[in-house]
C-alpha cells in the first residue's frame, strides 16, 4: 500500500508509550493501534514530533512502524523520517517502506529561511530517500520556525511528483488552505491531500476551507472522526456542536510544553496507555493540572459520554 493524493479522513498522530522507567511499553503500543483501528481511523502517523521520535533508538523506531502496520491492517501508516542528515532519513524511510508503511513525512529543519532554501531542501530530501517513496510535507511554523508560503508549497508539489500530501499546521492558516485550493482550481497545482494538525483546534473551519481531514493527536480521536464525517455529510451545525463540546479540553491539551503530558494523562485515564510517562527529557503535569483535566473531562462528559472516565 502506498499513500495517494486522494487520501482523506483522520490519521491520528500516535504518541509513543513508555513505562515509568523509560523503556518502551509494547503492550500499550499494540493496544493504541488496535484502538485507532477499532474507532474507524483512516490511517495513522508514527514517529512524529509528539511521538518523541528523537528519543528512540533506530531498532525501536522500526519496531513501532512494524507494530502500527500490523495493528491497522489495510490502512496507511505514515512515518516521520525527519533527521539532521539525509543518510539517517534515507535509512529510516526505506526500511519503513519495506515494513509496509505507506509514506513518509518530512519536516524542514529550522535553519531554512529563504524560499529557495526550502524548495532546495525538499529536492535534496527526495533525491536522498528515492523518488519511489510517497512523502508528506510537514508545514509547522509555530514549532519549526520555517515559513512556507502557498507558492512555496506549490513549487515543492510541482517539482516532486512523489509529494502526495500536505500536513497543514500553520496558525493562522485558514487562508492558506483556501489559497492552495484556488491554485488547484485554476490548474496551477495538481490535486493533493491536505490533512490538518494543531491538536484539531481549527478543524471545524479547516474542513469548510477544503481540508480533507485531520492528522493530529487529540486524546479523543473519535471527536476528530465525528467532525470530519459530519462536515463531509454537509451537517455543519452538528459538526460544530460536537466540536464545541470538546474545545475547552482541546485548548488545554494544546499548551506549549505540557501538551503531550496532558494527552498521555488522558489516554492513560481512558485505559489505552498503562502510563503517562515520557522518556527523559520530558515534562509532566502537576496534581493541580491533573485535577483541571479531570474537571474538563467531567464537563465534556455531560454531553459526550465517551469522556465519562
Amino acid at each position: 500500500m502506498t499513500l495517494t493524493p486522494d487520501a482523506s479522513g483522520v490519521f491520528p498522530i500516535a504518541p509513543t508509550p513508555f513505562n515509568p522507567d523509560g523503556t518502551l511499553d509494547w503492550a500499550s503500543t499494540e493496544k493504541l493501534f488496535a484502538f485507532y483501528d477499532e474507532i474507524g481511523s483512516d490511517g495513522t502517523t508514527v514517529l512524529g514530533i509528539m511521538g518523541e521520535a528523537p528519543k528512540l533508538e533506530p531498532d525501536e523506531s522500526l519496531r513501532i512502524v512494524k507494530t502500527a502496520v500490523a495493528g491497522m491492517p489495510g490502512k496507511p501508516v505514515i512515518v516521520g523520517v525527519s533527521a539532521p542528515g539525509f543518510a539517517a532519513m534515507r535509512s529510516l524511510a526505506r526500511q519503513s517502506m519495506e515494513l509496509g508503511a505507506a509514506a513518509v513525512m518530512i519536516a524542514p529543519p529550522p535553519s531554512l529561511r529563504t524560499d529557495d532554501q526550502i524548495t532546495g531542501y525538499y529536492a535534496q530530501a527526495v533525491e536522498a530517500i528515492g523518488t519511489d517513496i510517497p512523502f508528506v510535507i510537514q508545514d509547522y511554523p509555530l514549532t519549526l520556525s520555517v515559513i512556507m508560503t502557498p507558492a512555496v508549497i506549490r513549487k515543492i508539489v510541482t517539482d516532486n511528483p512523489s509529494c502526495v500530501m500536505l500536513k497543514h499546521e500553520d496558525w493562522p492558516g485558514l487562508e492558506k488552505i483556501s489559497t492552495l485550493r484556488r491554485f488547484q482550481a485554476d490548474g496551477s497545482l495538481r490535486p493533493i491531500s491536505i490533512l490538518t494538525g494543531n491538536g484539531g483546534l481549527f478543524l471545524d473551519f479547516e474542513m469548510e476551507r477544503g481540508a480533507d481531514g485531520a492528522m493530529t493527536g487529540y486524546a479523543f480521536p473519535e471527536l476528530l472522526i465525528d467532525v470530519v464525517t459530519l462536515q463531509k455529510a454537509g451537517k455543519r451545525d452538528e459538526a460544530h456542536d460536537i466540536f464545541d463540546t470538546h474545545l475547552p479540553l482541546m485548548r488545554y491539551e494544546q499548551q506549549q510544553g505540557v501538551g503531550l503530558a496532558v494527552r498521555k494523562y488522558t489516554l492513560m485515564k481512558r485505559g489505552i496507555l498503562k502510563s503517562d510517562a515520557q522518556r527523559k527529557p520530558g515534562s509532566a503535569i502537576s496534581a493541580a493540572a491533573k485535577a483541571e483535566v479531570d474537571y474538563l473531562l467531567s464537563r465534556v462528559a455531560k454531553i459526550d459520554p465517551r469522556a465519562d472516565i
